[in-house]
């Protein structure tokens, strides 16, 4: 595990795959926030490896992660979720392509008493998780409003 004691106090976390189509959402956002925010604010790409997130997160007390979720609502919904407040719907389902998904880490880690202090989850509707570079313009929409959203909470 990754005990950086001096890590950056809020960690951003880009979750995706490029070459799923809407599925990049989350890549997307830290690519643009990465120009946008202060050097103290660290920024980390993540293909959706739970366990690898969850190294990424300890020692960090805040943490936004951005992802492309499917959870039947209309493409480009934002569904903003602390996960310090509430464990994930069992129905719901995070999009992911690996064994052991973003929602098995938050709640891994909860269990484990080792959930960041703050985490805050942007999960955007996709409309196409197929092969390919195409995102749906609903999503491109909705990335633009959560990197806005989250710039405003740091330059404010």
């Amino acid at each position: 595990m990754n005990n950086n004691k001096h890590a950056a106090p809020t960690l951003i976390i880009g979750v995706g795959n490029e070459f799923r189509c809407d599925d990049a959402a989350g890549i997307i956002a830290v690519k643009k926030l990465k120009n946008l925010l202060s050097d103290d604010i660290a920024i980390f790409e993540s293909d959706g490896d739970g366990a690898k997130i969850m190294d990424v997160w300890n020692g960090h007390s805040n943490v936004i992660l951005i992802d492309a979720v499917s959870f039947g609502t209309p493409p480009g919904t934002v569904h903003i979720i602390n996960a310090n407040e509430k464990k994930f719907p069992k129905e719901t389902a995070i999009h992911s392509s690996h064994m052991f998904s973003v929602a098995e880490a938050v709640e891994t880690s909860r269990v484990l008493n080792k959930l960041p202090e703050n985490i805050i989850i942007y999960g955007i509707e996709g409309k196409s998780y197929e092969m390919g570079k195409r995102v749906s313009d609903e999503v491109k929409q909705s990335v633009d409003k959560v990197v806005s959203e989250i710039q405003k909470e740091f330059t404010n």
